[in-house]
């Protein structure tokens, strides 16, 4: 395994210099000349990630957002756009919700994208946890949010350390496995039209080709026999009958782009991970990341990949750096505290005490912040503990201006990345001896 693989994720948040300003520009989501420059303004970011060898640069997948916090509701787009626009950096999702998603058009979107790329592209994935729009796009296939219970059970050292208790009740545990059945089903039908030259798939929610049971009958170029002669052995039967379909392209990087997986603690999302060889996108503690990874590597042994330590794992981190601690905790405060306070907190994701939104943010363990010498220190000590091959640093991009954002991941590519390329190396030199 080589250096660490930094990804910047960006977030879009229409900006507001405080909630009065917010208020008043109700629904911000919609304000056309914010997001003008917003998703201009992102593209600048990723070019210069892109010159200072940053590995990858990724957007997200949300809908709905009025209020501004996550305005990001389609990633295939502006993936094409950043592919256009880079030379080395790969471009990607983080991730989509596929359970709320068609596969077969995913498998075929990521695919032109990854040629479009010529290969430096990535594709990310998610269950989804935003009933808002989760809840009225995956209608059709009966998907819910879902809060994944075990999540916040699994490993105690998550309790009072930022994350929020999630109560088990039948509603959560109902959800959370109805959704989990439909987003297995959907990541099976989207590996088959990735990889296989035909594809047939009957589940409870797809049949290819439909109907099933006896094929399309009607299709005119099988009636022909024009696609017996062009298409793939076996897309039609000796009657006629259209038994399997092509999805077409095959994406350029073989046999798939690299598949990233983002978990907030559920280790049966992170054992999923293991099982297909995926990235898991620990959106934990580093408490929380060590047996979560355990997990991961039994899980990819069990079908016949070893992974040496943090091989093939990402964590993810939000940095502030600034000249003092106390610049870089303004930083928060001006960045980060907003999004924090209105929807992590109020999504009920985060513990929160007595108000203190700035101590659960500062306590969360995903939040790093002080001058580059302190925040190299804290991560060092971290992949010490965890050393991860990737690590997705997200920001709350355009709340923090574009010049912050590229500021500091100029600090983080310069000053930062080589102590942890050396930490890398030293546990990879350990494992092989």
């Amino acid at each position: 395994m080589a250096g660490l693989k930094p990804m910047t994720v960006l977030y879009p948040v229409m900006p507001a210099k405080d909630e009065a300003e917010r208020a008043a520009l109700r629904p911000i989501g919609r304000n056309r000349d914010l997001y003008q420059s917003a998703i201009h303004g992102a593209t600048d970011i990723v070019k210069a990630a892109d010159e200072m060898g940053i590995w990858g640069a990724g957007t997200i997948e949300h809908h709905f957002w009025s209020e501004g916090y996550e305005v990001a509701p389609s990633p295939g787009p502006v993936q094409a756009y950043w592919a256009a626009m880079t030379k080395n950096i790969n471009i990607g999702v983080l991730g989509y919700v596929l359970a709320t998603h068609n596969p077969i058009r995913v498998a075929e979107e990521t695919a032109v994208i990854n040629h479009l790329a010529r290969g430096r592209s990535f594709v990310g994935l998610a269950r989804g946890y935003q009933s808002r729009w989760t809840n009225v796009l995956g209608q059709h296939f009966g998907t819910k949010a879902t809060k994944s219970p075990s999540a916040a059970i699994y490993n105690p050292a998550t309790q009072g350390a930022g994350y929020s208790t999630a109560t088990t009740v039948a509603n959560d545990t109902d959800d959370d496995r109805m959704n989990r059945e439909i987003f297995e089903d959907h990541v099976d039908l989207l590996l088959k039209a990735w990889t296989q030259e035909s594809i047939d798939h009957n589940s409870p929610r797809w049949q290819v080709p439909f109907p099933y049971n006896t094929g399309v009958t009607d299709w005119p170029l099988a009636r022909a026999g024009v696609t017996q002669k062009f298409g793939a052995p076996g897309e039609v039967d000796a009657n006629g009958a259209t038994r399997r379909v092509v999805v077409a392209p095959a994406p350029y990087t073989q046999p798939h782009p690299p598949v990233f997986l983002a978990g907030s603690g559920s280790p049966e999302t992170i054992s999923f991970a293991g099982k297909h060889g995926f990235i898991p996108t620990y959106f934990t503690n580093i408490q929380s990341a060590g047996p979560l990874a355990d997990i991961y590597r039994k899980a990819a042994a069990a079908g016949g990949r070893s992974f040496g330590p943090g091989q093939n794992q990402c964590m993810v981190r939000w940095i502030e750096i600034g000249k003092t601690k106390e610049d870089a905790l303004q930083r928060i405060k001006d960045y980060d505290l907003d999004i924090w306070k209105n929807f992590y907190a109020a999504m009920g994701r985060r513990q929160v005490e007595n108000d203190d939104y700035l101590g659960s943010l500062v306590n969360s363990g995903l939040f790093l912040f002080g001058t580059v010498d302190e925040v190299r220190a804290e991560l060092v000590k971290q992949w010490k503990v965890f050393p991860a091959e990737y690590i997705t640093l997200i920001n709350h991009y355009a709340q923090t201006p574009a010049g912050v954002v590229i500021e500091t991941l100029d600090t983080f590519q310069r000053q930062i990345k080589p102590a942890l390329d050396e930490v890398i190396y030293n546990a990879n030199r350990q494992a092989a001896e």
